[in-house]
């Protein structure tokens, strides 16, 4: 553990992308995983100008951009099984899935919700069979909707439809939708209602699909899985809060939860530079150790071990950013770590690292009216039946 930590905090800027024409926030990134070895990778990146970009993950090269969608695209996911397939979520109630070998600016596949649904997060199976969205809350509804994956290479233009909805499980904004990393049956969910809710998707309905609620009291930011095997869940919150749960300990007389941080800038200390926000989580499985990924909005990027005792402060990266990081990716092959922020950039760090790249402008922040809206969290949760 000790010698990853060694490698976490040696991180340094390997590359940098290019100054983009229009400048744009980065809020979300995927990289594609290989299909043979020796292949190229993808990196992609959903901005705030409503627009995904593609670039080559090694030299950070652009490649091209997908836009013109109606409303604003949320989140980006490469398929799992196919490297050239991204999916991104729109907030007109549709899927986009583009092929990135293509130049062309229509998707080959478009996944339509119902005529109310605001989908702001989403995910992809790890068999790539299926696809779930989360919904903003429209009156009193909020909704997961599922759809068949299956077949996006074979129906060019072609609109699937939703295969169903879970409906009772939140009662407010769905901001994260996370499938297992290894099960394709199971997929967490959180919501701005503080719950993160773990479904069986196997199963016939909504109820027996439950298999777990934890309590965030707060608004979730991120979510993801972690520990052996997978049978962890984390979340972060919107107030900087972190919640660390044991889904294998849900059948035993032992406490599901094992670490929850009400404010996580509190209990980090770091010399100079205190942290301001967390980004998400990243499970590095070779060590067995969950690190948090957080930062200061002058661009300084800190990276934080969770035990069950609590957090503590691995390593801090300085000089490439110059503004909030708003998303990371980590890769455990080379062990490299990609960031994108509010200044535009798009870095990847790797151990040891020296930059070969463009010189550095003096200040790369930019102006934006960009805000993420986050609702108060209400603490009063509409009680449920188990």
């Amino acid at each position: 553990v000790e010698k990853v930590q060694e490698q976490l905090a040696g991180l340094r800027i390997a590359r940098r992308c290019a100054p983009s024409k229009e400048p744009a926030y980065l809020l979300d990134m995927d990289t594609s995983t290989a299909a043979q070895p020796g292949s190229g990778r993808f990196v992609a990146v959903s901005c705030s100008n409503r627009s995904v970009r593609v670039y080559d993950r090694e030299a950070l090269r652009f490649l091209r951009e997908y836009r013109g969608r109606p409303g604003a695209l949320s989140g980006v996911r490469f398929a799992h099984t196919c490297d050239s397939m991204v999916f991104s979520a729109c907030s007109q109630g549709t899927l986009g899935c583009w092929d990135v070998r293509s130049a062309s600016q229509e998707p080959v596949q478009v996944f339509s919700g119902y005529p109310s649904n605001v989908f702001i997060s989403f995910d992809v199976s790890c068999s790539d069979l299926v696809v779930c969205a989360g919904t903003e809350k429209v009156e009193k509804d909020t909704f997961l909707v599922f759809w068949d994956a299956r077949g996006v290479t074979d129906c060019a233009s072609a609109t699937k439809e939703p295969l169903g909805v879970y409906s009772e499980s939140h009662n407010d904004d769905i901001t994260k939708v996370c499938f297992h990393p290894v099960k394709p049956n199971l997929v967490a969910s959180g919501s701005t209602d503080g719950l993160v809710n773990v479904f069986d998707i196997n199963k016939d309905n909504e109820d027996d699909a439950l298999i777990s609620t934890c309590n965030s009291d707060s608004s979730v930011s991120s979510l993801g899985w972690s520990g052996e095997g997978y049978k962890q869940v984390y979340c972060t919150t919107h107030d900087e809060g972190f919640c660390w749960w044991d889904t294998a300990q849900l059948d035993t007389e032992e406490p599901i939860t094992l670490l929850h941080v009400l404010d996580a800038r509190e209990s980090v200390c770091a010399k100079n530079h205190s942290l301001h926000y967390l980004v998400g989580g990243l499970y590095h499985e070779q060590a067995g150790k969950l690190f948090l990924v957080g930062g200061t909005s002058t661009g300084n990027i800190h990276l934080v071990s969770c035990g069950t005792d609590g957090l503590s402060l691995v390593g801090t990266l300085c000089g490439g950013h110059s503004a909030a990081v708003r998303s990371f990716c980590w890769s455990p092959t080379d062990e490299s770590l990609l960031t994108g922020g509010e200044d535009a950039q798009l870095l990847l760090w790797k151990p040891g690292a020296v930059e070969r790249s463009l010189a550095k402008q003096a200040s790369l922040k930019i102006s934006s009216s960009v805000q993420k809206r986050v609702r108060v969290h209400n603490t009063s949760l509409k009680s449920r039946k188990k």
